[in-house]
């Protein structure tokens, strides 16, 4: 149901408790108390039919009593009356409730019976079992946190009541204030996707941070988690990245958390910085929240103190960071302003004697360096120089916490003298710490962060013209699998799928007797010097531990002796698997070649996923791994590399030539390809893939599929991500000029400027319903910034020029039953056609999306849209409650 009726819970104007009591210690009274003492604005009603009052404010019997509609009802009754309270809140008009009585469960009946009260009024739920929502800003604490928070700019949700006030506590001592908290209790309709929508949107929150135990919607979280990072920050913490503390988290939740690496692929691909420890939260989110992302975070440190230099070059190095390489124009510019004493290098120790005008030289040279993307400005109290004097010097040279376009961050060591310091930099705007840990630990937040944002704003394609593929002959392969009742390929069978997208294999000849084996080999021998002889057994899965694999054979006679062998080790070791044959194939030997892991499976989360790694028998040993989840592109692909030490070898050392990168890449977009055409697929596992400077080869293969759905077609419905809709291309001809019609992507931002200043006002009043002067940056970005799930949009584009001439637009609730549109033709383009055109795509997609219903809310005025969805077959109607609008609907079923 996404964000409908959820402002009611975000910006009430009334609230009513229901179960508000006088009775010391009682949830009822700590709650209503809060509310009360907090200060909020709105009308408070107390409703309990024990008390005629309630701290001398006229108490109700029921929601039928209330002089007025609450925005949002509060709900501490025991768990079998909730339902009844629900269903009277919505028959009332409210629009959300926090039910914080715990009990209402699936096994019960009484969770359910709750969400049937709320369903026919679309009333909003959140919790069950929460400590409440707090929204500081209205000094509304509608709970029984034992403490209001401070208003501020950071918006907090987390899935663990005791975590949530833990974290209040903790921030009124820091200084930290929230726009929002919400403690998400059993999530039975509110989950955090909901409120990621809803905070997206929010222009008092500047970050959000949350802590998670489970993520129940994938696809609806990961959308809507995309969505809000595109256009802040968004960090979380995610518990359960040990196995122990998992199985804890699935016994607090009721629900599966998810491989730990999979989340972390998981939330690195929807722009979500992810940190370890409850503080972290509001240091990230402090940092980031300061600065857009970077390429890359090479830092340049400049210190009075060598020691502290190195130091936080250890720590640095130990999260990921990258030092900067100064630049012999940069080294020539600091000799000339430094000491001859300095380090003349980077850090540059500009020595502990260094007054603010040296300070001030230094961190000018190093924030100019080409090859410094990141500050680190460093203080050691000394007796020779004034840590103010040298933090005024550096506040000078900020604006917006940045020297020369470039983040700055500062570390003043020290307590008594550094204090003040540390203030003045703050004042400034600049991002300062107490310990060379903690700066690098910030760094390394910008690094990673960056690193989300560039993961965030790729959009592969669900048929990337790039890749090698041959849909129809896999289909026939998984077809055949299919008809003989079989969930696993043969490696031969395997090898074929693989090869249908691109991914080099060896000759394999299927051999299903030791003699036709040798007859086989006989052939392979004129054009290789050995050959390998493979069980093939759909029983046995890994050939090698039951010596079912035999390499280096010269001769045909030596295939048979060896296929022979392979079967008498079989019959003695695994005596019920039944032998379907042989493969034979040629022996391959690349001596320098590095043994490669790639691979495919489900996790139950997030659904399907990539690994990449060093491979061969002791893939396991080795550990060196790392997970995407498709689909991926060349630069996703390129990062996944990059997460594993094998990654680093694959570049080259010593006398070994670099392994042809671009060769792996395609394996994996080849790979990810496959996963996005067939939803059948259950796992993949290519290994080892070996790779050297002359490209990669598959040396083994096993695909497990789903029998049942090999006819089911692609994009995998399954994807936590969904891939760009590259199907829906159209050339369109319209008052004589040629358009291209397609899906929205990133990259189109740039073409709005000139779209919207060739859009009258009146046009524009049409369209967003008011009048419209500017656009924020944000809004273009969520505008144009999609997940292709929930949101879709289509552009016109000029073939000649690509300018931008039009767009439509459809926004439906996570269930794809009912969906919004929107449409929009640049003024001077207007009657050729070219409305109708885009019209009738988003109608087709939401066909095709299996979407039931479309609607569109406009001006009454809007004479030309409502002629158009007239002749269309839309049906028309004033709007229930909006004077001046009316509703366009199109039944699709």
């Amino acid at each position: 149901m996404t964000i409908r009726n959820l402002e009611h819970a975000f910006a009430p104007k009334s609230v009513a408790v229901f179960g508000a009591s006088v009775r010391d210690g009682s949830v009822g009274r700590v709650v209503f108390d809060n509310i009360v003492n907090g200060g909020f604005e709105g009308d408070i009603w107390p409703v309990n039919p024990k008390y005629s009052q309630v701290a001398g404010r006229r108490c109700y019997a029921k929601a039928a009593d209330l002089p007025g509609i609450p925005d949002l009802g509060v709900i501490v009754t025991p768990p079998d009356t909730v339902s009844g309270i629900v269903r009277d809140l919505g028959d009332k008009g409210t629009g959300a409730a926090v039910v914080i009585t715990a009990g209402l469960t699936r096994e019960n009946g009484l969770r359910h019976a709750m969400l049937d009260a709320a369903k026919p009024t679309l009333l909003r739920v959140i919790g069950p079992n929460t400590v409440g929502l707090m929204i500081p800003p209205l000094r509304l604490n509608a709970g029984f946190a034992h403490m209001a928070a401070k208003p501020g700019n950071i918006a907090l949700l987390s899935q663990s009541g005791a975590i949530a006030t833990s974290l209040i506590d903790w921030a009124v001592d820091n200084n930290v204030g929230f726009s929002q908290i919400v403690s998400l209790g059993d999530m039975a309709d509110v989950d955090v996707g909901d409120c990621l929508d809803m905070l997206a949107g929010d222009m008092h929150t500047r970050a959000i941070v949350m802590y998670l135990e489970t993520i129940p919607n994938p696809r609806k979280f990961i959308s809507a988690a995309r969505a809000a990072a595109r256009v802040k920050p968004v960090i979380a913490i995610k518990s359960g990245r040990h196995e122990q503390a998992a199985k804890a988290a699935a016994t607090h939740t009721g629900a599966l958390s998810g491989a730990d690496r999979v989340v972390d692929a998981a939330l690195l691909r929807a722009g979500i910085l992810r940190v370890k420890g409850l503080t972290e939260l509001f240091d990230a989110a402090a940092t980031i929240a300061r600065f857009t992302p970077l390429k890359r975070a090479r830092v340049g440190i400049v210190t009075n103190g060598g020691g502290a230099g190195v130091l936080v070059i250890d720590q640095l190095i130990d999260c990921k960071g990258e030092l900067a390489a100064l630049s012999p124009a940069t080294i020539d510019t600091l000799n000339a302003v430094l000491p001859p004493t300095w380090s003349h290098a980077n850090p540059v120790d500009i020595i502990g004697d260094a007054p603010p005008e040296r300070y001030k030289a230094a961190v000018e040279a190093v924030a100019a360096d080409p090859g410094t993307d990141v500050v680190l400005v460093m203080n050691c109290p000394t007796g020779l120089g004034s840590p103010l004097a040298a933090a005024r010097a550096v506040a000078e040279l900020a604006r917006e916490g940045m020297i020369a376009g470039k983040p700055v961050l500062t570390c003043w060591l020290g307590e008594h003298t550094a204090r003040s310091g540390r203030q003045i930099l703050q004042d400034a705007g600049i991002a300062s710490f107490e310990t060379p840990a903690d700066a690098a630990t910030a760094v390394s937040y910008l690094s990673e962060w960056s690193r989300a944002q560039r993961a965030l704003m790729r959009t592969p394609s669900s048929r990337s013209e790039d890749i090698t593929r041959d849909r129809e002959a896999v289909l026939a392969i998984f077809r055949q699998v299919a008809r003989e009742g079989r969930r696993m390929l043969t490696e031969p069978e395997a090898k074929a799928a693989i090869s249908a997208y691109g991914i080099t294999v060896p000759k394999t000849v299927v051999a299903r007797s030791p003699a036709e084996a040798e007859v086989a080999a006989g052939k392979l021998l004129k054009t290789s010097e050995h050959i390998v002889v493979k069980l093939l057994s759909n029983a046995i899965s890994h050939k090698s531990d039951i010596g079912g694999v035999v390499l280096n054979i010269a001769d045909a006679a030596a295939a048979g002796a060896a296929a022979r062998a392979i079967e008498a080790r079989v019959r003695k070791r695994a005596p019920q698997a039944d032998i379907e044959g042989y493969a034979v194939q040629p022996m391959v030997v690349r001596e320098r070649a590095q043994e490669l892991i790639l691979g495919m499976s489900r996790d139950p989360i997030f659904g399907p996923t990539i690994l990449f790694g060093a491979g061969g028998v002791a893939v396991e040993v080795m550990d060196d791994t790392a997970i995407a989840l498709p689909p991926l592109d060349d630069v996703l692909a390129g990062d996944l590399i990059a997460q594993t030490r094998i990654g680093r070898l694959l570049a080259g050392f010593r006398d070994r030539k670099p392994a042809d990168r671009q060769s792996i890449i395609a394996a994996l977009n080849g790979l990810s390809q496959m996963i996005v055409d067939f939803p059948c697929l259950v796992s993949l596992d290519i290994n080892p893939l070996l790779a050297d400077a002359e490209g990669v080869i598959v040396l083994d293969a096993r695909i497990e599929i789903k029998p049942e759905r090999v006819e089911e077609t692609g994009p995998n419905p399954a994807l936590a991500i969904r891939p760009y809709p590259s199907g829906w291309e159209k050339a369109f001809l319209g008052g004589g000029t040629h358009y291209h019609i397609r899906p929205i992507k990133p990259a189109d931002i740039a073409l709005y400027p000139e779209f919207l200043a060739r859009i009258s006002p009146d046009d524009l009043r049409l369209r967003f319903l008011s009048p419209r002067k500017s656009f924020s940056d944000q809004m273009l970005k969520r505008l144009t910034q999609l997940d292709y799930d929930r949101n879709m949009a289509f552009v016109a584009l000029e073939t000649s020029t690509g300018v931008l001439a039009g767009i439509s637009r459809l926004s439906c609730d996570p269930d794809h039953t009912v969906a919004e549109y929107a449409l929009l033709v640049r003024t001077d383009l207007q009657g050729h056609g070219l409305g109708w055109e885009l019209l009738s795509r988003i109608v087709d997609y939401a066909k095709a999306d299996g979407i039931g219903r479309i609607e569109g809310i406009m001006l009454s005025e809007n004479s030309k849209m409502l002629a158009m969805c007239r002749e269309f077959g839309f049906s028309i109607r004033r709007h229930p409650s909006e004077p001046g609008l009316v509703e366009a609907t199109l039944e699709l079923r």
